[in-house]
């Protein structure tokens, strides 16, 4: 008998099954086709496949555009929902284009769609939504990307600003995002030029999420950026609800400072729990009272009391007092040596200023510049000295610095610390729940963090800023994908009363897992077919581990999906 030579074929399956039922939960794909539909019968594949490849990878694989091929080509085809001709088609130019299709196409009637699908089907709750800003650090010059119009529609400014990533060399965007209290599941996004002020945003994000969820009594929960005139009272004159932070400028802020001097206010006991962070440090207490004057604007202002916040405060206050006694001390013994090096008065002087401004004690420390002189007497001549040796003096200038703490300015910050105000319009809320809404607004940092370090939006390999928007976009429902298979794994543990699962590296447990862990825990899944003279021979399944077969069926997600036609 002849020997039998055969073949073996690999492919990676990874999490995409795992994502491709929660796309297909949401009807995303075919979302796509309707918003962006492909009308060129030329077209060798349709945008809505093309689109569908680039977020199952930012989901998934996070590679750059220019290597979607590769990506592509390590899979098996059905896991981006493309035949086996289809796949090898995909290339960066494909991409590109489908990208250019979407930023022409109403994005903003896609979103709302897109977040009705996953309203409905994973009961998302918008009674309390979230919102706040990031800034996405981009390198290169965009010279053209200055709010220009690309094909009668205006494309993002990519410019320099405030920038979030502390990087004010780079030029950037601004990425708004509102999430919900219910899992921090986001519901809307934006982006918006690198130097637009945070506050200017509120009015058009409001109306947007009114779209998208088909009401206006939700409570809205911003940052201070929110506290402004404009933007409050057009939420206000809409029947909108929100819940912000006042400002340290504003006078209600002061007025308060100065009434607590003298006066204890009728603390409400809200928390009284162990030390987040130091076991056996003291314990964490949060208290509110509303103010007994409402704002300017005759809404209920809120004060919040942490005492671990108080202790912090205190502390940084007196470390930041202490460095620049050190750094003064420094500077004025640069001017006691033999040899100071020359300063004038507006040199010393600047340089006080910019430890006092730094360090932020400009109140605290009192500091003044003198002049101090030093004489000299040298012979006139080189010689011994004699009953007629004549001398001269000489005279030389130093700077003395002295300064002084006072006291009292920090005696009277401290009897405020720990303290901060908050202000709605909605005067059916207690004091208590203002806090709660308010303490619930860090989750949608997570959701930032999530973007840049586990989705890795930058560095953004694009030079068109109009494909740019639109790969923010896909970013923002890869964000909403994760988010949703967050939510589902954390509340079918809940449900089954399971406290943790060993999805930490040497099976350690894992009380809220993430996303990331999640689709990490399926990453080498893979398929093998046995080819002989072309043909398949024999289709070597894969084989889920126990803890697989665990996290698909808290998902909801059955074993067949890792099975041949995804």
């Amino acid at each position: 008998m002849g020997e039998r030579i055969f073949d073996l074929k690999t492919e990676r399956l990874g999490p995409l099954p795992l994502v491709n039922h929660f796309l297909g939960r949401l009807g995303l794909i075919d979302i796509l086709d309707r918003f962006v539909p492909t009308r060129d019968p030329r077209c060798a594949l349709s945008y809505d496949k093309r689109l569908g490849v680039l977020l199952r990878s930012i989901i998934t694989e996070r590679d750059p555009i220019y290597r979607m091929g590769e990506v592509v080509s390590t899979f098996a085809p059905e896991g981006f929902g493309l035949s086996p001709e289809e796949a090898e088609r995909i290339t960066d130019d494909l991409i590109g284009r489908a990208l250019d299709r979407l930023f022409d196409s109403d994005r903003g009637s896609l979103l709302t769609e897109i977040v009705i699908s996953a309203g409905n089907e994973f009961s998302l709750s918008f009674d309390e939504l979230h919102n706040d800003s990031t800034t996405v650090k981009f390198t290169g010059q965009y010279a053209r990307a200055k709010g220009r119009s690309i094909r009668g529609k205006k494309a993002p400014f990519i410019t320099y600003g405030y920038s979030k990533d502390k990087r004010p060399d780079l030029k950037q965007l601004l990425f708004i995002l509102t999430s919900t209290s219910d899992g921090a599941v986001p519901v809307q996004f934006r982006c918006e030029a690198g130097n637009e002020n945070d506050s200017r945003t509120h009015e058009e994000t409001w109306d947007a999420l009114c779209r998208a969820t088909g009401r206006n009594d939700f409570l809205y929960v911003a940052d201070g950026k929110l506290c402004n005139e404009d933007a409050m009272g057009y939420i206000d004159r809409r029947k909108g609800r929100f819940v912000t932070v006042l400002p340290r400028t504003r006078i209600e802020d002061r007025l308060f400072r100065e009434w607590v001097q003298g006066h204890e206010p009728d603390w409400e006991k809200v928390w009284d729990r162990e030390n987040p962070r130091k076991k056996g440090g003291p314990r964490d207490r949060w208290f509110v009272w509303r103010d007994r004057l409402p704002s300017a604007e005759g809404w209920p202002v809120i004060w919040v009391f942490s005492s671990l916040l108080a202790l912090r405060t205190s502390e940084f206050r007196r470390q930041r007092i202490a460095r620049a006694e050190q750094e003064l001390s420094d500077l004025a013994g640069g001017q006691m040596g033999p040899r100071p090096r020359k300063r004038s008065r507006y040199e010393m002087q600047r340089q006080i200023d910019e430890i006092l401004e730094r360090l932020h004690v400009v109140r605290y420390i009192e500091v003044s510049l003198k002049t101090a002189y030093e004489h000299s007497f040298k012979q006139e001549r080189p010689g011994r000295p004699g009953p007629d040796t004549k001398y001269v003096r000489k005279t030389r200038k130093r700077w003395k610095i002295q300064w002084r703490v006072n006291k009292d300015k920090v005696a009277y910050d401290q009897k405020s610390d720990g303290m901060y105000p908050l202000l709605t319009n909605d005067r059916s809320l207690t004091p208590r729940q203002v806090l709660e809404a308010h303490k619930r607004q860090p989750t949608i940092e997570k959701r930032f963090s999530q973007v840049k370090t586990v989705l890795e939006i930058a560095p953004v390999f694009l030079k068109n800023e109009g494909r740019v928007e639109a790969l923010f976009f896909l970013y923002f429902v890869s964000l909403l994908v994760q988010t949703l298979i967050e939510r589902e794994m954390r509340g079918a543990m809940e449900r089954r009363e399971i406290t943790d699962i060993p999805l930490y590296p040497e099976e350690r447990a894992n009380r809220r897992p993430t996303a990331e862990q999640i689709l990490k825990l399926f990453s080498l899944v893979e398929r093998h077919t046995l080819i002989e003279n072309g043909n398949d021979v024999h289709l070597f399944e894969p084989e889920l581990t126990d803890l697989q077969k665990q996290v698909l069926g808290l998902l909801g997600i059955p074993e067949t999906a890792y099975r041949r036609g995804l």
